[in-house]
């Protein structure tokens, strides 16, 4: 008899067990899930942007002109000072001239302790240029002034050319050096 109420027993438990995982676990584990809550996707935040004096030159082709622009906004200064180069260097806009030939783009941009700042332009600045002392003079002013005058951290520029150090863009301006803003390059409505 009391193998029988054994028996009994463990079918009885086996039974409850069968139950609960067909009634109870089952369903759990394979039963229609609670929709997730709905969230409204946040809008897109607009992008941050700093107004930038970028140069173009003039009508008469002799001297630089600002230009206020609305730029991207950078942090911290050497990603600042990239966007504003990027900027300069693009095509500008019509009927504007660049003093920067069209192709040129910035490799890198490295700022020192002191606000020196390296841009490091591609070949194009100097495969393209269309030469001539003035033309080569407003080149360097566009890159130098864009970079000191809108960003205070810079105090001086030195133009690199594919990485490297070079003694001129077209045989005029000596690059060997860094240089400091020039605004008398820049022309103003005083005159």
């Amino acid at each position: 008899m009391n193998r029988r109420l054994g028996i009994g027993v463990a079918f009885a438990a086996v039974a409850i067990a069968a139950g609960w995982v067909l009634f109870v676990g089952l369903p759990r584990w394979y039963g229609p899930k609670a929709p997730a809550p709905m969230t409204t996707p946040a809008p897109p935040e607009a992008e941050r942007k700093i107004t930038a004096t970028l140069y173009y030159v003039t009508d008469d082709g002799a001297q630089l002109t600002g230009v206020q622009r609305e730029v991207s906004f950078g942090e911290p200064a050497p990603d600042q000072a990239r966007r504003i180069v990027e900027a300069q260097i693009a095509a500008p806009p019509v009927p504007l001239v660049s003093a920067v030939p069209d192709g040129t783009t910035l490799r890198s941009l490295y700022i020192t302790d002191k606000g020196d700042a390296f841009v490091d332009l591609s070949g194009e600045l100097r495969a393209k240029h269309t030469g001539g002392a003035l033309d080569e003079l407003l080149t360097v002013y566009t890159i130098v002034n864009v970079l000191t005058a809108n960003l205070p951290a810079i105090q001086r520029v030195q133009i690199l050319i594919d990485g490297k150090e070079v003694d001129t863009l077209a045989g005029h301006v000596d690059l060997r050096h860094p240089f400091q803003k020039q605004l008398g390059w820049v022309h103003t409505d005083k005159e």
